[in-house]
């Protein structure tokens, strides 16, 4: 095997190495929050019931109890918090972060100078927020 393709070979191991390494990491990051959309709800089934339904802002996201396997979790207001639910001594079945976003999907962004309005179209479309310096 010449020099030439000794450096090729470990040039491309690096780089498969870097590809699995760069594509595995946003994968288990996304595997890390649940995440919800405003004004709607998200069904969480568990496999043991559940004690105590803690969420860290309750103005973020709101947990409901359905029954004592199934909780209802409701993004409220855009941000971030967390959701703790434990079983009956007090053990962590679920410790997990939330993130409540907007529905991308459905929206349309209006700039105007340094102000910027998001319109919720579903089916016609609502001022669902509004940033910049006059609001």
């Amino acid at each position: 095997m010449s020099q030439f393709d000794r450096r090729f070979t470990a040039l491309a191991a690096i780089l498969a190495l870097l590809t699995v390494m760069v594509v595995s990491a946003p994968a288990a990051a996304a595997d890390d929050i649940l995440r919800v959309y405003m004004n709607s709800a998200r069904i969480l089934k568990l496999d043991r019931p559940v004690s105590k339904v803690i969420v860290g802002n309750s103005e973020v996201a709101d947990a409901t109890v359905a029954d004592s396997k199934t909780i209802v979790l409701t993004g409220r207001a855009y941000g971030t918090t967390n959701l703790v639910l434990l079983d009956a001594d007090g053990n962590a079945i679920v410790d997990e972060r939330i993130l409540v976003s907007i529905d991308e999907s459905n929206t349309v962004r209006v700039y105007k100078a340094t102000d910027r309005t998001v319109l919720s179209c579903t089916p016609n479309c609502e001022e669902h927020a509004k940033t910049g310096t006059s609001q």
